[in-house]
């Protein structure tokens, strides 16, 4: 074997190294990509998982276009980690929490299994579910801190994870003033769910997001209001009866 050819050779084995070494590098990645997602959301391959959506206000049982839209994104999210959803009626969903992964789908006045969650998951918080004063309605409070919507200008969202139960699957909570606000927190845990893994470490998480201008914007420009984690979950101080 001649030099020339005998570089030419060795050439060809560094090149098939090193593509077999970068293969290798990015399936790893990958994959360990695909197993943070699924420890996130507790969706391990062949899974199952709940979408409990609610009904449209006022409406016969439909859901909303943009809860619909909503879906959709979660759905994305589900397929992605190799896993099943079953979706159901906000008024079926008659079962436990903790031994399949929950996504619970629009605020406590149109889902039944939200109103539930927030009584027993998230005590802290509440949201308002009376007509009048209209200023008030949907207003969320949590942690002594009240907050209000103007519709298509400034409207909150709640983004939660819960872990609970023996089985240790999360709850997804997407309670919003708006079901346009239900589609933004939805998008938003798409885009972020890796950062969110990160900084919370598997566990739960309250986040009370608001959504900018959705009559311009749609459920595109969401900002983080504040972590009302601690807050979300502790039961709130009983008032002590005045003294006479």
């Amino acid at each position: 074997m001649n030099e020339d050819l005998r570089n030419i050779v060795l050439g060809v084995l560094a090149t098939g190294i090193s593509a077999s070494l970068g293969w290798l590098t990015r399936t790893y990645a990958v994959r360990r990509r695909l197993r943070r997602q699924q420890a996130f959301f507790g969706l391990p391959r062949h899974s199952d998982c709940l979408l409990v959506v609610n009904r449209e206000a006022g409406g016969d049982g439909s859901v909303h276009r943009h809860d619909v839209f909503a879906l959709l994104e979660l759905s994305a999210l589900i397929k992605d980690c190799g896993a099943q959803a079953r979706i159901v009626q906000h008024d079926q969903a008659q079962l436990g929490f903790g031994d399949r992964t929950e996504f619970c789908l629009g605020g406590p006045y149109s889902n039944r299994r939200t109103a539930a969650h927030l009584g027993s998951l998230l005590p802290g918080l509440s949201m308002n579910t009376e007509l009048d004063p209209v200023e008030e309605r949907g207003a969320i409070e949590v942690g002594g801190e009240r907050y209000r919507m103007e519709p298509g200008a400034v409207e909150y969202v709640v983004l939660a994870r819960v872990v609970t139960g023996e089985g240790g699957r999360p709850v997804f909570l997407f309670c919003g003033q708006r079901a346009i606000t239900n589609q933004a927190a939805a998008r938003y845990l798409a885009r972020h769910h890796e950062k969110l893994a990160r900084k919370h470490r598997g566990g739960s998480f309250v986040l009370l997001l608001k959504v900018v201008n959705s009559q311009a914007y749609g459920p595109d420009v969401v900002e983080p209001v504040a972590d009302v984690t601690r807050a979300a979950l502790r039961a709130p101080a009983a008032a002590v009866p005045a003294t006479t």
